[in-house]
């Protein structure tokens, strides 16, 4: 199972790497595009998450225009967050039409849902990714002090419990375009269902990683996206992951986490503030 996972989604991430660079051919990313890419992956990697982080630099510095932030994350985030995958999902025993069901949901989600976040007024982004900041400082709250609920020992869902986690995967795969991280909405959702977290881990694992390259394909077809930006958050994610699993591999991240708590409630008034109509 696990093979025909990396197989497809090699296929998926060639589609969309080909995609990516020639829409980008002759965009230069500058140092700090390539520093953002590279610091906030490596973290990533490590457990705090990108797309939050990723959006309170582009706010504070400007670096990128209010209506281009979701594409560009999404754009720019996907190649290391596929990387991540290859390293991380394993054999972990999960049920097989559990498994596939649940990334086909999030792959079709984020294809609706990158679809229309492509064609959003700017208002409408503004105050969406603003609420996607204020719900991703709302998670880190939550693990800092484990909140999360702890789940059951199943390894698979059937019936109504099947039918409401592909349902939930496919909105969490639309919503996670507007760079809401998808990790734990998923993690939730089928812990709340009764499944083992560890069997959840190559659900949310391989959602992430197809839906992705799918949603950053329309985001890319549209122009919806900043690409010196986007192409300087690829290639210093690329290199920032690597460093963060095989080398650095844990850190002592509680009070990193209340730093990013902060900023990222402070990006998200700014986010808001920025949507008002006055």
């Amino acid at each position: 199972m696990v093979t025909a996972i990396y197989l497809v989604l090699g296929v998926f991430t060639v589609a969309y790497a080909s995609l990516f660079f020639r829409a980008s051919a002759g965009a230069r990313p500058g140092p700090g595009h390539l520093l953002t890419g590279f610091v906030t992956n490596f973290f990533d990697t490590l457990g705090i998450g990108s797309f939050a982080t990723t959006t309170a630099i582009f706010k504070f510095r400007s670096m990128v225009p209010d209506q281009l932030i979701p594409g560009t994350l999404n754009a720019g985030h996907t190649l290391p967050t596929v990387l991540q995958a290859v390293i991380y999902i394993s054999a972990i025993e999960v049920d097989s039409l559990t498994l596939l069901l649940l990334i086909a949901a999030a792959v079709v989600g984020a294809w609706f849902g990158a679809a229309a976040v492509a064609g959003f007024p700017l208002r409408a982004v503004q105050l969406g990714v603003g609420g996607a900041l204020l719900f991703a400082a709302a998670v880190l709250f939550m693990r800092q002090f484990d909140l999360f609920p702890a789940g059951g020992n199943a390894l698979g869902l059937s019936g109504w419990k099947l039918l409401a986690a592909v349902a939930g995967n496919a909105v969490f795969g639309a919503i996670s375009t507007l760079g809401i991280g998808f990790y734990a909405p998923c993690m939730t959702m089928v812990s709340l269902l009764g499944m083992n977290p560890a069997a959840a881990f190559p659900i949310m694992m391989g959602s992430s990683a197809f839906l992705m390259p799918v949603a950053s394909t329309q985001f890319v077809r549209r122009k919806s996206f900043s690409a010196p930006v986007a192409l300087g958050l690829a290639l210093g994610g690329l290199a920032g992951v690597p460093l963060a699993a095989f080398v650095v591999k844990s850190l002592p991240l509680e009070g990193l986490r209340w730093l990013v708590i902060v900023v990222v409630l402070y990006a998200a008034i700014l986010m808001l503030r920025s949507g008002d109509p006055k």
